[in-house]
């Protein structure tokens, strides 16, 4: 039985060497790594599909799909999945490690291909609200009961506004998917912060993707209860230094768990830390009380999850 205290992580890749975005992903595989999670102290989570061409992301939605129709511990650690991209930004910076020749703009053939491929378990979906013409995806799936995140996006301010009338709830990883060097004053960063009252924002605490000063900056202007904590982990999470993979890329962890995506270290590939690691983090390094790490870390998650 699940522990509403336990911890509940919106964005994983993968887990002790095993990749959701693997095509050779196996159900022994799956298990190993869903075994782990838990054992960790993470009650559930949200297997996590990157950018692809299209039929590569249908493949592995199925997939992962059959794999947790089959096992009843996968079922049970794997509440859904979160389809981040290929409806994002693909210009360098906003678009990351995703591979940029698979982004393409939102389009609703493309939108609902993706959630019947996942089969009921499309959670959540990340987007460039600025590639959704007319917002025709982001109300699709809202209508649908998906959740919509903006992320790896420059968006302006009044397309992000446009994005939240028609449904948009939520923003992945903010401070992360966009460049080092933006605007100092309107840049992406700061037009999520100007709309904090109206969207629940995500972060990895794991001090490398986010400075904690930076970190403990933001959470004073979004209040705790429309903040969560996502681990965006890759497969190198539970293992250490080393070199694994995403998808069909190799990633480089460091002895910092800093990571790196096929020698490319001018931005991120995941982060090689677990949310229960980045709990303790926030305990440790911002002094945030127990309450307040629950509430990153298990009580808005589940609440984003209608739980």
């Amino acid at each position: 039985m699940q522990r509403s205290s336990e911890y509940v992580d919106l964005q994983v890749n993968g887990y002790l060497g095993v990749d959701f975005n693997s095509d050779q992903l196996t159900a022994e595989d799956l298990h190993t790594a869903c075994a782990a999670i838990r054992e960790s102290g993470v009650a559930g989570i949200l297997a996590t599909i990157i950018t692809d061409h299209m039929e590569v992301m249908v493949a592995r939605l199925s997939r992962l799909r059959q794999l947790h129709e089959a096992d009843p511990l996968v079922r049970e650690t794997v509440w859904g999945i979160h389809i981040e991209g290929p409806f994002i930004n693909r210009e360098k910076g906003y678009v990351g490690a995703h591979p940029p020749d698979a982004v393409r703009p939102a389009n609703l053939d493309d939108a609902k291909k993706l959630v019947e491929a996942a089969g009921g378990l499309a959670r959540l979906v990340t987007l460039a609200p600025e590639g959704d013409q007319g917002m025709q995806v982001t109300r699709f799936l809202a209508d649908a009961g998906v959740r919509v995140s903006a992320g790896h996006c420059n968006p302006s301010l009044e397309q992000l506004r446009a994005a939240i009338d028609a449904g948009l709830t939520l923003f992945t990883h903010l401070g992360n998917g966009c460049p080092a060097q933006v605007d100092r004053h309107d840049n992406i960063i700061q037009r999520v912060l100007s709309l904090a009252d109206q969207l629940i924002v995500c972060w990895i605490a794991d001090g490398i993707h986010v400075p904690f000063m930076a970190l403990a900056n933001y959470l004073k202007c979004v209040d705790f209860d429309r903040s969560l904590v996502v681990s965006d982990a890759i497969s190198a999470a539970g293992l250490g230094p080393g070199r694994y993979s995403l998808g069909e890329h190799e990633v480089i962890v460091d002895e910092n768990l800093s990571t790196c995506m096929d020698g490319d270290t001018s931005h991120l590939a995941g982060s090689a830390t677990s949310l229960p690691q980045m709990a303790a983090k926030l305990r440790d390094q911002l002094g945030l009380t127990e309450q307040q790490v629950q509430t990153l870390c298990c009580g808005t998650p589940r609440r984003v999850l209608g739980l």
